[in-house]
């Protein structure tokens, strides 16, 4: 993770930053103004009903208040309020929209048995699966890997790197295959429609995922053609006061998670909101 942004110290203590969406990217966010002891309040509005260990640790700070089971529904850009689904009304200086990204299709049966892959997040935990699997197995193992597009390939990187010699299969399976009961090892392999099959020591799923950009786009906010908010390298949209950050983001086409971790995306974008926030107090006391 990179390392705290260094703010202004004079930031506005009445600042508020509202974050739609409550994932790895909101949660970078919010670590980020922790760290550098943001004066003012963070609202996360959460689409979760239930309350996560990580989500409890966000709203045990005491800037933070986390709306669980709140997602937001409709932006009013010039009035400058969100709107959640359940009709309240929450003000801000600065949003940031982190409403990630949603699986093209819909799970494999038996996808919880499988790696995932979807933002490069993913390859240190791919990394701590792959070091257990192999000392599990006493030799280097064989991966399934199902997917195509970008963020197949660079999960076939990421395996490669790790001493996985990965099969790559771009033909969807119906269902993973598990292990034997107790095994530490949570897949064997896949089956297809045709009753085919592939084995192998783990599975790796990189499907398609789209954006989550409807709550941008209804706003008037820039999307690209292929899906994701439009952003630049300092991760303002389109829309005045208004921000991306992770999967929900696209910067020259791609979605953002697939080219910036969470952490460094969440350091730049926590400066450059802190940024903006002093050059607003600036011009209001001119």
């Amino acid at each position: 993770m990179s390392a705290p942004a260094q703010f202004p110290s004079t930031a506005t203590p009445a600042a508020k930053i509202v974050i739609a969406g409550a994932g790895p990217a909101a949660q970078a966010l919010v670590a980020q103004l922790a760290a550098a002891q943001f004066p003012g309040t963070v609202t996360v509005l959460s689409s979760r009903d239930d309350a996560p260990e990580d989500l409890l640790e966000l709203a045990a700070l005491p800037f933070v208040t986390v709306r669980f089971g709140q997602p937001a529904s409709h932006i009013d850009a010039a009035a400058r309020v969100v709107t959640t689904a359940d009709g309240l009304e929450f003000g801000y200086d600065q949003l940031v929209i982190a409403t990630g990204s949603a699986p093209v299709d819909s799970p494999v049966d038996g996808a919880g048995r499988c790696l995932s892959y979807s933002t490069i997040d993913d390859a240190a935990k791919i990394g701590h699966a792959v070091k257990e699997v192999t000392r599990v197995l006493g030799r280097r193992p064989l991966g399934i890997l199902v997917g195509t597009g970008p963020a197949a390939g660079q999960a076939e990187a990421v395996l490669r790197a790790r001493g996985v010699r990965p099969v790559r299969t771009t033909a969807r399976p119906v269902a993973v295959v598990p292990t034997l009961a107790g095994s530490v090892l949570p897949a064997a392999g896949v089956v297809f429609e045709d009753g085919s099959s592939m084995s192998g020591d783990l599975v790796v799923l990189a499907e398609d995922r789209t954006p989550q950009d409807g709550l941008a786009a209804a706003a008037g906010v820039m999307t690209a053609a292929s899906g994701g908010i439009v952003v630049g390298r300092d991760f303002r949209t389109s829309v005045p006061g208004i921000w991306a950050v992770g999967d929900a983001a696209a910067f020259d086409g791609v979605r953002l998670g697939l080219l910036v971790a969470s952490g460094s995306a969440a350091g730049v974008c926590a400066a450059e909101l802190m940024a903006a926030l002093t050059v607003g107090q600036l011009a209001t006391a001119a």
